[in-house]
C-alpha cells in the first residue's frame, strides 16, 4: 500500500492515448453499503470504490453489526451486504471515519435514531471540518449529539433515541448534510421536508426511491415519510466515478496530442458540472453508449486535444462540480483568456483549503492566479514549468497537480502523492497506462 508521504515525479509524455476503466463512484459506494445496511435481506454490490474513504464506511458499519463480505479475492470490488432491518448494534469502541466526511456525517444521521451510544472520530483533517451544519438540524429533530467547540467539530458523541421530522431549509448545498437528515428522517415520527437553495448530488434520493421509501421530490424540495417497513435490499453495479474521470477529461483537453476514452462513467445530472464547464471552454467531449443501471445514468466518455477558452462559473453550477474545481483550475491555466470561479467558498473547508492550495501550487509552476475569498481568477495561457509541489495531504490537489505536470516543461515532483489512495488508489497506474513517449523519454515515479 502506498504511503501518503510518497513522492511522484511526472514528466510530459509525447501522447496521451488509451482507455481507462474508472473506479466505482465514491459517493454512490458509501450510500450503497449504508442503505443496504439498513435493509432487510442481502444485496450484491459490484465495482465498489476501492479508496480508503469507502473502506472507513465499511469498517464502521461492520462495527455496528452489518455483515459485509468481499466476494472473491482482493482486490475484488464485489461486496455481499446483509442488512440489519434497521436495528444496529452498539459499537464496542469508537467509530473511526478516517479522512471521510461522508462517513462521519451520514452515520451521524443514521445513529441519531438508534437506541445506542456512539462516538465517531477521524483524522486531524476530518476533525477540523465543520460539523455544526449537521448538528443543528439533527438537534431540531431531537437528536442528542455533541461535539467539540460548541458542537461544531468532531469527535461527535451521539446518544440515539426518538426523533421528530422537520421542515428545514439547507443553507449549504451539501449532499452529505442532506443525506444525514434523510437517514434520520427515516427513523423519525412525522414527515421530513427539506428545501435546497441549490441542487446537490441526489444519489441518496435515488437509493430511497429504489428501495421502497416514501420519498418525493418537487423542484428543489424533498419530502420523506418515516419507514413503515424495512428497506428492500438493492443489487447494483456502481458506475465509474466522474470525479476521478475529471482529471483525465482535463488531461485529454489540454495535452497537445491526446485521445482518451473513459469507460462506464456515471453521468448523473447532479454530477456532470465538470463536463458542462469543459464543454463551455471548448473541450471536445463525446458521450457514447448512454444507459441506465441501478437508477443511475452512465456512458462512455471520450475527450481529445482541444483549444480551450476562459469562462466565468459560479452560482448554482458550483455544487455540481465542487470536487472537480482543482482539476478545472488546471484547465483554466491552459485556456486562452481569463477563467473566474466564484461562490465556491465551500472549498476552504474540504480536506484542505483547496482554493489556497491549488492557487499556491499552480502559481509555483508559473500560473497567474488571483485568489478570491470564494474562488479564484485564472489568467490562462502561461507556460507551466515543472518544479517541486505539495499535495497538502489532499488527494484532489495531488491528482490535479499530476495533470498539470503532463503539460509542464520539465519535471514536476509531487510530495505526499500517496494520498490519492483516499479516493483513487490506481490513479498513478491509470496515468501511466495512457502516457506514451518516445524512447528517449521516461515516466519517473516511485511505484509507477
Amino acid at each position: 500500500m502506498a504511503e501518503r508521504g510518497e513522492v511522484k515525479k511526472v514528466t510530459p509524455p509525447t501522447h496521451l492515448e488509451g482507455e481507462i476503466t474508472l473506479p466505482g463512484d465514491k459517493s454512490i459506494s458509501h450510500r450503497a453499503v449504508i442503505f443496504n445496511g439498513l435493509a432487510s435481506g442481502q444485496a450484491e454490490v459490484s465495482n465498489f470504490a476501492p479508496g480508503r474513504d469507502c473502506l472507513s464506511t465499511v469498517n464502521c458499519l461492520r462495527n455496528m453489526g452489518v455483515k459485509i463480505q468481499r466476494k472473491g479475492t482482493p482486490p475484488s470490488s464485489h461486496l455481499l451486504i446483509s442488512g440489519t432491518s434497521g436495528e444496529f448494534q452498539e459499537a464496542q469502541n469508537v467509530l473511526n471515519a478516517g479522512n471521510s466526511a461522508t462517513t462521519m456525517r451520514l452515520l451521524a444521521g443514521l445513529l441519531s435514531g438508534q437506541p445506542v451510544l456512539s462516538i465517531i472520530t477521524g483524522d486531524s483533517s476530518l476533525c477540523s471540518r465543520p460539523m455544526g451544519r449537521l448538528v443543528e438540524p439533527l438537534h431540531l429533530m431531537g437528536a442528542r449529539i455533541w461535539g467539540r467547540s460548541n458542537n461544531s467539530l468532531a469527535p461527535l458523541v451521539i446518544k440515539g433515541g426518538p426523533l421528530q421530522g422537520i421542515d428545514f431549509e439547507l443553507n449549504v448545498p451539501s449532499a452529505q448534510v442532506k443525506s444525514a437528515i434523510l437517514l434520520a428522517g427515516l427513523q423519525a415520527r412525522g414527515e421530513t421536508i427539506l428545501h435546497q437553495r441549490a441542487l446537490s448530488r441526489d444519489h441518496s434520493e435515488r437509493f430511497l426511491q429504489q428501495m421502497g421509501a416514501m420519498i418525493t421530490t418537487q423542484g428543489k424540495s424533498i419530502s420523506l415519510s418515516p419507514l413503515s417497513h424495512p428497506l428492500t435490499p438493492l443489487d447494483l453495479k456502481i458506475p465509474g466515478d466522474i470525479s476521478s474521470a475529471a482529471y483525465f477529461m482535463v488531461a485529454g483537453a489540454i495535452h497537445p496530442h491526446a485521445r482518451i476514452t473513459l469507460r462506464n462513467c456515471g453521468t448523473n445530472p447532479t454530477r456532470t458540472g465538470i463536463i458542462d464547464a469543459l464543454e463551455a471552454m471548448g473541450a471536445r467531449i463525446k458521450r457514447e453508449n448512454e444507459r441506465i443501471e441501478g437508477n443511475e445514468p452512465l456512458a462512455d466518455i471520450s475527450v481529445e486535444t482541444s483549444e480551450l477558452k476562459g469562462i466565468d462559473i459560479g452560482g448554482d453550477a458550483i455544487p455540481l462540480l465542487i470536487d472537480e474545481i482543482p482539476a478545472l483550475a488546471v484547465a483554466g491555466c491552459m485556456a486562452r483568456g481569463k477563467t473566474t470561479i466564484r461562490d465556491a467558498g465551500e472549498l476552504r473547508v474540504k480536506e484542505s483549503d483547496r482554493i489556497a492550495n491549488i492557487s499556491l501550487e499552480l502559481t509555483r509552476m508559473g500560473a497567474e492566479i488571483e485568489e478570491l475569498p470564494d474562488g479564484m481568477i485564472i489568467h490562462g495561457g502561461k507556460l507551466l514549468t515543472g518544479t517541486e509541489v505539495e499535495s497538502h495531504g489532499d488527494h484532489r490537489i495531488a491528482m490535479s497537480l499530476a495533470i498539470a505536470g503532463l503539460v509542464a516543461r520539465g519535471e514536476t515532483i509531487i510530495s505526499q502523492a500517496g494520498v490519492v489512495e483516499i479516493s483513487y488508489p490506481s490513479f498513478w497506474q491509470s496515468l501511466h497506462s495512457i502516457s506514451h513517449r518516445e524512447r528517449t523519454a521516461s515516466y519517473a515515479g516511485k511505484g509507477a
